[in-house]
């Protein structure tokens, strides 16, 4: 019966991989789709090998996802926690994705872990979840904008003397590269976290000791987020390219650069795990504040960040709930 609820468990996560990716697909293809750098599914193709490759060349996030929220429950309950857990996760995901919000996959998680913790009574690591997720959390977007209105700015000096449309044209070719790091990024973040909830689940039931990545969950998470990103994310793609502000090649290439260097420094020098959306988010109204404060429709941006605030609430929420359930049962 254990051995059927941890496959349910991996099955669950591998579930939340795969919603993962297409319900940040944006994250790394919007920009480069709307300025015409990428087609749709040339940007998707591209996004899902890169997520691929980036969700090989790490797990500090992971480790840090596994160990660093909640006490490992040993207990008879901790596969319930686990997948209460994920629960909480998924629904908040296809929510926001049916709804067109890029919320974070990376909240919804680490919320659903803590909502199903603290149902379940299992020590939840508050100084962990503040020093380890909440503060990067937080700061990472605040990087973001900054970073990206910095770069914009120093795009703007660099042509400043260039001919507009050659500067375009040079531009929208170097999307395929930022756009490429950009995905690499995301699969650096995010396959870690469902491959951090599979080493817990792994640790609960005594298949192993440590909380070291097996190789085979480093490939079935990062095959998940890339066959995710592949079946793409139209709904969010549309406010991320378009509905927050019309993105130039050298806006998209600005906010892609700029959240590709928070997202590397974060994974390989923290080993915190951080929103691919909020960061790209955040890029994006930092690069379109350059041309104007109007220019961003910070409505739209209003809207999103209440989806930020109420992602975490929202799936521990449904966690703690979805423990409730299966412990009836």
């Amino acid at each position: 019966m254990e051995l059927l609820a941890l496959v349910l468990i991996i099955l669950l996560a591998t579930g939340f991989d795969f919603t993962n990716g297409f319900h940040d697909a944006a994250n790394a293809v919007a920009s480069a789709v709307s300025t015409g750098a990428l087609s749709l599914r040339g940007a998707l193709g591209l996004a899902a090998v890169m997520n691929l490759v980036g969700a090989l060349a790490g797990t500090g996030v992971a480790v840090t996802v596994a160990k660093g929220v909640i006490a490992t429950p040993h207990s008879s309950g901790g596969l319930q926690v686990v997948g209460a857990a994920l629960v909480g996760a998924i629904l908040w995901n296809i929510t926001t994705w049916y709804f067109g919000l890029p919320s974070s996959s990376s909240h919804a998680l680490i919320g659903g872990l803590v909502g199903a913790a603290l149902a379940s009574a299992t020590q939840v690591q508050w100084t962990g979840v503040v020093t380890k997720v909440a503060i990067p959390m937080v700061l990472s977007p605040l990087v973001g904008m900054t970073l990206g209105y910095l770069t914009m700015v120093g795009l703007m000096w660099l042509f400043r003397r260039a001919n507009a449309h050659r500067a375009s044209r040079i531009l929208r070719r170097a999307q395929l590269v930022s756009a490429a790091s950009l995905a690499f990024g995301h699969g650096l973040q995010d396959a870690q976290k469902s491959m951090g909830v599979i080493v817990l689940a792994l640790v609960v039931t005594g298949h192993q000791d440590d909380f070291t990545v097996p190789f085979w969950v480093i490939l079935l998470c990062a095959a998940a987020l890339a066959a995710g990103t592949w079946s793409g994310g139209l709904r969010i793609m549309r406010t991320m390219g378009r509905r927050i502000f019309n993105l130039t090649p050298a806006h998209g290439f600005a906010a892609e650069l700029s959240a590709t260097s928070v997202l590397y420094t974060t994974a390989f020098v923290f080993a915190a795990p951080v929103s691919t959306t909020h960061v790209m988010t955040s890029a994006v109204m930092g690069v379109g504040a350059t041309r104007r404060r109007s220019a961003v429709r910070w409505s739209v941006a209003g809207d999103i960040a209440i989806g930020w605030v109420l992602t975490a609430p929202a799936a521990a929420t449904i966690a703690a709930i979805a423990y409730g359930v299966v412990t009836i049962f």
